[in-house]
């Protein structure tokens, strides 16, 4: 049994309701109690095939390995790793999930969401080269830290967030959303637990054969629905869940060009697509 697809005036809905909540005048930080305590020092990176880690990748990993000099932790998961931490941590129902995901992003994408839930932390792109000096504050309580964007339909181009951030700052062809890098979290988080759930059932509901949409599936979109639907849920109490990064780009920048980009490890040229790692030419 397949999922019916949101329709445009859910998407809309969505986009509005992500709108209001990163315009907020007032977007002073709440710790309620459920989040005072700090997530863990840990920066969590994933690599599906760490034998064949290509150099540019390797060195934007290394922007992050060198926070270890100052009391962090670093883990990097391979395809392998990733699929028993999730079968020793979660159980065959999610490492059925995992295998499900047909492309290394989704692999990404749902294991991130696995090891924020049970142990905390923070997970950040293999691709994204730290810039920052300063990364500590991240970690100083619970609650989710994450990164707003907002897409213009009409220009097919992102749009700055200097620009959509800006209170009542609007266009008919702007989709607002969140990002699901980076993550950082306590252990247990309300969103990340739903964000799971919500992309477990969506995998184990796709008929076989069938390869689901990665963003709406494991990636944004589904951050973004859970996100909403909580909301719905909790009214302005979300806004004591989260942290809205409105400058992301002033601690960590994504790479570009990276060799990746131009084969099929790039998620954009292989959205529901089986991934052959056979077709990859060795770097």
């Amino acid at each position: 049994m397949q999922q019916e697809p949101d329709s445009p005036a859910q998407h809309q809905q969505r986009s509005e309701f992500i709108r209001k909540l990163v315009q907020r005048k007032s977007r002073e930080h709440c710790i309620t109690d459920q989040f005072v305590h700090p997530a863990p020092k840990t920066i969590v990176q994933f690599w599906h095939d760490l034998q064949h880690l290509p150099s540019d990748i390797e060195e934007c990993i290394s922007s992050w390995t060198h926070w270890q000099t100052s009391g962090f932790t670093h883990k990097l998961f391979d395809e392998y790793a990733a699929k028993t931490f999730i079968g020793c941590s979660l159980g065959e129902r999610y490492v059925r999930a995992f295998e499900r995901c047909y492309h290394p992003a989704m692999q990404s994408d749902y294991f991130r969401l696995c090891y924020l839930l049970v142990e905390g932390g923070g997970y950040i792109d293999a691709d994204d080269v730290c810039v920052g000096t300063d990364i500590g504050w991240l970690f100083e309580d619970g609650c989710l830290k994450l990164q707003p964007l907002c897409y213009d339909i009409a220009s097919g181009s992102m749009v700055k967030p200097s620009v959509f951030l800006s209170v009542d700052a609007y266009d008919p062809s702007w989709i607002f959303y969140f990002n699901n890098n980076p993550l950082v979290a306590c252990t247990g988080h309300p969103i990340i637990e739903h964000a799971l759930n919500q992309a477990t059932r969506i995998l184990e509901l796709a008929d076989d054969g069938v390869l689901p949409e990665i963003q709406a599936t494991t990636g944004p979109g589904n951050l973004t629905k859970s996100i909403f639907d909580l909301g719905m849920t909790l009214g302005d109490g979300i806004e004591n869940h989260l942290v809205i990064l409105s400058d992301w780009d002033s601690l960590a920048v994504s790479q570009w060009p990276l060799i990746h980009r131009g084969d099929a490890r790039n998620w954009r040229l292989s959205n529901q697509k089986r991934f052959d790692p056979g077709q990859i030419d060795p770097e």
